[in-house]
């Protein structure tokens, strides 16, 4: 069952990409899209935990989860979503899993936390990943949307690091608290501090078509609310660790369907990015991997 669940949330996860490149496409607004996506999933959990028992009215008056909609959810999607107007979802995809190698850098760079010789490793073979991706941009079709959308991608996954930091360090303050209702509230906030973002670009909605529909019904249901549960199963049922490494699997499925279903054009240099990219995350993990490993070992013999 364990199994049949990671392969489902791995597929979710990885077919989220090129669900916000469809709605986008269509014409349907960036932060628009993104706001109703996570306000609609974030709100329908949260009462269904509340009608549930498993949590109450008064983690929505949390600055701390607060904060976390903005960094997790509202900087890191508002970025996404804005991207992939002139980026394939499959190069999205494989950017945005250049998360840990943000969460190494901060943790350096202001946390005076030590980098193990593993970990300098994957950061550099991750930058020389992202060069790899970027160089048929700057090379062989210019194009400067492209490249904007590429860096801004990278500059989301900044307020994801600080998210996941923050959500680490506070994790205390709320021992009591179900972690799918914080990740509930968090998505209220990140979805209302998008659409306040969308009025005040003046997004304007087109007409709904049966594309822009299934879109946002597919990422509220499938991606925000199915997969995030499912996660958290995970959590509850093996470790921390495992559920994590969706971030490995989903590039390579974005990637795939995005090429076959969709016609996006996969560069042949940009595969040694997405090779460097994922090693670099095995490397920054290698700890946890090596723990991993022993741990099932160990439940096994």
């Amino acid at each position: 069952m364990t199994v049949i669940m990671y392969c489902i949330m791995c597929f979710i996860f990885g077919t989220t990409f090129l669900a916000i490149k469809v709605g986008i496409d269509e014409g349907f607004p960036p932060f628009l899209s993104a706001g109703i996506r996570f306000l609609a999933a974030g709100a329908i959990l949260y009462f269904f935990l509340l009608i549930r028992k498993r949590t109450s009215w008064k983690l929505l008056c949390r600055k701390e989860l607060m904060f976390t909609g903005f960094s997790l959810t509202f900087i890191t999607f508002a970025s996404l979503y804005w991207a992939e107007q002139f980026v394939s979802s499959g190069i999205a995809a494989v950017l945005s899993a250049s998360g840990p190698i943000m969460i190494i850098l901060i943790q350096t760079a202001f946390l005076r936390i030590k980098m193990n010789l593993s970990s300098i490793c994957g950061v550099i073979i991750g930058f020389i990943g992202v060069f790899f991706l970027f160089l048929p941009g700057l090379t062989i079709d210019w194009s400067i949307r492209w490249i904007l959308g590429c860096g801004i991608i990278l500059l989301g996954e900044i307020g994801y690091a600080v998210g996941t930091i923050y959500s680490g360090k506070i994790i205390g303050t709320f021992k009591e608290e179900s972690p799918m209702a914080m990740n509930a509230v968090q998505m209220v906030y990140g979805g209302i501090f998008l659409l306040l973002l969308s009025l005040f670009t003046r997004e304007t909605a087109p007409a709904l078509t049966i594309p822009i529909f299934l879109s946002i019904v597919y990422l509220t249901i499938a991606g925000s609310m199915i997969a995030h549960t499912i996660y958290y199963y995970l959590v509850a049922k093996t470790n921390a660790f495992l559920p994590s490494t969706w971030l490995y699997v989903s590039p390579l499925i974005a990637l795939t369907i995005g090429h076959f279903f969709y016609e996006e054009n996969v560069h042949p240099v940009m595969l040694i990015g997405v090779f460097l990219i994922l090693s670099s995350l095995v490397l920054i993990n290698f700890r946890k991997i090596i723990e991993f490993i022993g741990i099932k070992n160990m439940a096994s013999s």
